[in-house]
């Protein structure tokens, strides 16, 4: 268990770093379409960096928003605020935030900077359907993202990924108003610039893999999560009897986002499990692993 979880830290350090790279690819595909050199890219990074550090602050709290989440009364959701508490209290943590989404899907997710800055929420229909020890093992996985800084690592790739779309954005949206071409000191031909089809073609690119990135490290998380979740309570039925319900509950979460999918602790979109001959690259882009390999692996420990 504890080389699962030093093996996923290590794995979404590279990530968070592979992150970074793509944002120097964006700045320098900027820098070439624009036939800017130097200043353009060092622009277009601090543009991205301002719109990450800006996103970075009002993230958790965009994500309550975009959910419709709306805080839990203390006295109409007892049991809920009890376990938060309790299993907080027996691992050390600080009792964040508990919100309610009012959708029939069963689902929950986690947000926030850190521990000290955290909150969660679960839907109306995870209440509905999980049983006391279940909905525990759904708290304590939510919790684990706290306390393992999933958070902080989702929140950062939220806002990466939204800044290499808009700036890519912006530099394809503004080529295709400037037909695509460079003038060149001097030179009042209309001849395109291959340098410029070059920086065109990255910035295509740049915000697909950087989807499959945040893609990627969200798999990662949930089992982590799953596996410290079952450290937390100590007793892994809990987390498999709640996942085996989530297996067989085929609501869509319909206060999900495709910006905020990664932060469920399911896949909570439509289109999961679809298969054909793009089901390989739709995987791409899956925020979660199967249920049935998480579960299977839950039943190893």
């Amino acid at each position: 268990m504890y080389e699962l979880i030093r093996s996923n830290k290590r794995r979404s350090t590279l990530l968070v770093a592979g992150f970074v790279v793509v944002v120097g690819i964006v700045g320098a595909a900027f820098g070439l379409a624009f036939g800017g050199g130097l200043i353009a890219t060092v622009i277009a990074l601090a543009i991205g960096a301002a719109i990450a550090f800006a996103s970075y602050w009002k993230a958790d709290a965009v994500a309550l928003a975009v959910s419709r989440a709306r805080p839990a009364d203390p006295d109409q959701y007892a049991r809920l605020h009890n376990l938060v508490e309790g299993l907080c209290i027996a691992s050390g943590l600080p009792k964040p935030g508990v919100y309610i989404v009012d959708d029939p899907a069963p689902n929950a997710f986690a947000t926030g900077r850190n521990p000290r800055h955290a909150s969660i929420a679960v839907t109306t229909g995870l209440l509905d359907q999980m049983n006391r020890v279940e909905l525990e093992g759904v708290v304590a996985h939510e919790l684990s993202h706290i306390r393992n800084y999933d958070i902080l690592v989702s929140t950062l790739a939220v806002t990466m990924v939204g800044a290499i779309a808009l700036l890519s954005d912006i530099a394809i949206r503004t080529m295709w108003w400037n037909g695509g071409r460079v003038q060149r000191s001097g030179d009042r031909s209309d001849r395109a610039n291959p340098m410029a089809a070059i920086g065109f073609a990255l910035l295509i690119l740049a915000p697909l893999v950087a989807k499959v990135m945040r893609a990627a490290i969200s798999r990662q998380r949930e089992t982590l999560a799953d596996v410290s979740a079952c450290q937390m309570t100590r007793y892994p039925p809990g987390l498999i009897s709640a996942l085996e319900k989530l297996q067989a509950d085929t609501t869509v979460t319909h206060s999900a986002s495709t910006a905020t999918a990664h932060l469920w602790i399911e896949q909570p979109m439509s289109g999961v499990g679809d298969e054909g001959h793009l089901a390989g690259p739709h995987r791409w882009f899956n925020t979660h692993p199967p249920l049935e390999e998480r579960i299977a692996l839950l039943r190893e420990l």
